[in-house]
């Protein structure tokens, strides 16, 4: 049944003028659809009257899959009942080795790049299974506004890298959804707020969902959203706290461990339901038994439920100062806490973040709902339905991108937390006389040489003209879209030869790769600066050898006298035993002493192809020659 849209005097739209667009929060645990309806933004209820969606699919074979509550209730099947596919989207084979979905789920890994579950219906990617709850929210959308879609912006977490969100866009055309764009959910909870309350300055978006943690640091000022930096630590969220509760209560009724899926599912829930009541109570009753003679009866306080919590708090705070650091800004400049995720509904969480803060956080919107809202107004405004708004959200790249140098070493052309969409370019320049061709090779991530990054496409630029070495001119050009996707082209300037790729990765990060780099990054920042300069050197003296090299082929004998070549000869054997070790200094004065030994050879060179170039010639004609070359 459509629902009549009915707004204020002044609010109102034509309906011929009003283009249906939605915001959807495609959730690990739950997804949510929202619209902006007679200017107001709201979550759209299914036909039953639920405002969230589980995000869980059953197959069956030959049939329609069922999705959501239909499909959670469905027990007969546990293969075939499909939870928590985001957390595969765009991985790869061997990022199931050591995911908890390992252990519940089988999967088929033959039939393609992408794992897929083995279901009743066949085997099925996290890219299908995503689609099938995508479909479903779209068509709740369109039954509940009367009408079809002309897109949807899609939120995806902050830590989302270019494949997942590919994966994400993927998904989405799979269940008919053309992609106004892809958000990311805190900047979506920073539109729901900032928005709702005008509000201006800095804001710290603290994200704490069920499996995973974010904290970004946004600037907002005259409708312009942009994301100053983020952090946070994926393998920390709701099921986390659950888990404190699971632990105490096993060690309460003396059990080493849990016999089967269904018991271990039934203590989560019950956990659940305890954490949910302390959010309002001072104790609770816990009355608590299983089909296998385990029980126990007793109290939980808030106090010791604190307690057992105050760890993990701590653990998001860490992030917390990081994205602070990174930013540049202190606590005092931070003008509003934005709390999102069900988890900040604990009391803790909200106190302990308002402490750090140093203020009374911000939950006046639902915070299960705040990032679908905060989707279906950026919605609003890209289907064209806002034509005088300001608003302009500026995300940011989460690792930075950059090229392989010679020596192994990493070249960054868009540092992290750099405002997107950008489009940066670098000069480059050939390495050898006559190289015609020159192979790029994009990667991803903090450290200082290739191998401690993630690599993610490589390309060839060729017909490059043949010019003796640094001749060249070759502009490498990065481009990140609005979706945080990467274009890399390369164009040689006197030719004109271009060569691009979209860089598409096959598979993304495992959990937790971003963090994990970003710590190490960190935690290796000073041995990583030793050795760039220490290959900085290394590759210093290769182009200086390779220089005398060829000199010495072309005329050494012509212009070095045996005592002097075997001189020379000398001092660049000690060159190449200093390139193997690793100390730079004896590396620098090798390469001098090598550079003072050949200076009159240079010398040498130089004059007889003055003497070559003005022999036979007037004065004027060289004049002409050296103005004109």
């Amino acid at each position: 049944m459509a629902l009549l849209q009915i707004a204020e005097p002044g609010q109102s739209q034509a309906p011929h003028q009003h283009r249906l667009a939605v915001g959807i929060d495609l959730g690990t645990t739950n997804s949510l659809v929202a619209a902006v309806r007679s200017g107001s933004a709201d979550v759209l209820p299914d036909e039953s009257g639920n405002r969230s969606l589980p995000s869980v699919v059953h197959y069956q074979s030959g049939e329609v899959p069922l999705v959501g509550h239909e499909a959670e209730s469905n027990v007969s099947d546990a293969l075939s009942t499909i939870r928590s596919a985001k957390r595969l989207m765009g991985k790869g084979a061997s990022d199931i080795q050591d995911s908890w979905l390992n252990k519940h789920y089988q999967f088929d890994v033959d039939s393609g790049s992408l794992p897929a579950f083995v279901t009743a219906d066949g085997p099925k990617s996290a890219i299908d299974v995503s689609a099938a709850i995508l479909k479903t929210l779209k068509e709740t959308a369109e039954q509940t506004l009367g009408g079809d879609l002309v897109g949807a912006v899609v939120t995806v977490p902050a830590y989302f890298d270019d494949a997942q969100r590919q994966a994400t866009k993927d998904a989405a055309a799979l269940a008919g959804l053309s992609v106004l764009r892809l958000l990311n959910e805190p900047t979506a909870a920073a539109v729901a707020y900032g928005l709702d309350n005008d509000s201006e300055g800095t804001i710290a978006i603290y994200d704490l969902g069920g499996g995973t943690f974010d904290i970004s640091l946004l600037k907002m000022q005259q409708g312009i959203f942009e994301v100053l930096a983020t952090a946070g630590d994926t393998s920390l969220g709701g099921d986390d706290i659950d888990n404190l509760i699971v632990d105490w209560l096993m060690k309460k009724a003396d059990i080493d461990a849990l016999s089967g899926e269904s018991e271990q599912a039934s203590i989560k829930e019950y956990a659940k339901s305890i954490k949910e009541a302390l959010s309002t109570e001072e104790s609770v009753t816990v009355d608590w038994s299983d089909a296998h003679g385990h029980a126990w009866k007793g109290e939980l306080s808030l106090e010791e439920f604190n307690s057992m919590l105050e760890p993990l708090i701590a653990r998001t705070l860490k992030p917390c100062r990081q994205v602070l650091r990174d930013a540049n800004v202190d606590k005092e400049s931070v003008t509003a806490v934005v709390m999102v995720g069900g988890s900040t509904r604990v009391p803790l969480v909200r106190n302990k973040v308002g402490e750090f803060f140093e203020q009374t956080v911000l939950t006046s919107i639902n915070p299960d709902e705040v990032v679908a809202i905060g989707a279906a107004i950026q919605a609003d405004v890209l289907a064209g339905n806002k034509p005088d708004s300001d608003l302009l959200l500026l995300d940011v790249t989460p690792l930075s991108l950059g090229l392989e140098i010679m020596g192994g070493m990493v070249e960054k052309v868009i540092p992290r937390n750099t405002t997107i969409p950008i489009a940066r370019g670098q000069e480059f320049t050939t390495y050898k006389d006559g190289q015609t061709a020159m192979a790029l090779h994009v990667v991803q991530g903090e450290r200082e040489m290739v191998d401690d990054c993630r690599s993610l496409a490589r390309f060839e630029l060729k017909g490059i003209p043949e010019r003796v070495a640094g001749a060249a001119r070759i502009q490498v050009l990065f481009q990140v879209d609005a979706d945080g996707l990467l274009t890399v082209s390369a164009l040689e300037r006197e030719s004109g030869v271009v060569a691009s790729v979209d860089v598409k990765p096959s598979y993304g990060l495992s959990d937790g790769e971003i963090e994990r780099m970003l710590r190490e990054s960190m935690d290796n920042a000073g041995e990583d600066m030793q050795r760039r300069v220490l290959q900085e050197q290394r590759v210093e003296a290769s182009r200086v050898l390779e220089a005398i090299a060829s000199a010495l082929e072309a005329d050494g004998d012509e212009h070095l006298s045996a005592e002097e070549r075997e001189l020379v000869d000398q001092q660049i054997q000690n060159v190449k035993v200093s390139m193997e070790g690793e100390d730079r200094a004896a590396i620098k004065t090798a390469v001098h002493d090598l550079e003072h030994a050949s200076a009159e050879f240079v010398e040498r060179r130089m004059n007889a192809s003055v003497r070559k170039m003005m022999s036979g010639k007037e004065i004027d004609a060289i004049d002409s020659t050296l103005e004109n070359p």
